[in-house]
């Protein structure tokens, strides 16, 4: 379902069939989004990583996206912030705060694929999570977890550990340049 068009159209399938199977996958995935805005996502957890899943997982390239959320919990929007390379995509903090706070969201979930099928998170994707954190804290936006969806599986930071909810200084004081954090499978950071 989430193979792209050139890929159904090596195995065999016409326009019209490669139309359908883009419908369906669409239609699926309209149906695991309408579920996690009536109910807290951190609630439906299983739901939560079924619909990251479909979305992502199967993706050539990383993708990185913010699930804003409400004060209840509920999904206000999904948005992929950015689609990068098979192995990088740029985050930038000030984007994803500033685009919580014009929805009025109260929290947030990251969410990026590796490729590779890998979910084990590099030491930019732990940077760049406690960007945001340092940054959204002091404005009252809680990030409940980032997680990372591989073909496999997916780790979430926050089970690992390796989210701190303590973390209340802007990103403007640490020193941090205005340059975009990146998330990257490897374990160096550019």
């Amino acid at each position: 379902m989430s193979a792209d068009s050139n890929a159904l159209a090596a195995a065999g399938l016409s326009l019209p069939a490669i139309a359908g199977v883009k419908f369906v996958r669409e239609v699926a995935l309209r149906f695991m989004r309408a579920e996690l805005h009536e109910r807290p996502v951190v609630g439906s957890w299983d739901k939560l990583i079924e619909y990251c899943n479909a979305q992502i997982a199967y993706s050539k390239v990383e993708e990185f996206h913010v699930l804003f959320l409400d004060r209840k919990n509920a999904l206000i929007k999904d948005e992929r912030q950015q689609r990068g390379t098979i192995d990088h995509t740029s985050v930038y903090t000030r984007e994803v705060i500033k685009r919580a706070l014009e929805l009025g969201a109260s929290a947030l979930i990251q969410v990026h694929n590796h490729p590779s099928g890998d979910p084990t998170p590099s030491a930019a994707d732990i940077i760049v999570t406690q960007d945001i954190i340092k940054a959204a804290a002091p404005l009252g936006i809680i990030v409940h977890d980032h997680l990372i969806i591989g073909r496999g599986g997916h780790i979430s930071l926050r089970d690992r550990g390796l989210i701190s909810c303590e973390a209340t200084v802007p990103a403007s004081i640490t020193g941090r340049s205005a340059r975009p954090a990146a998330l990257n499978e490897g374990t160096s950071i550019d």
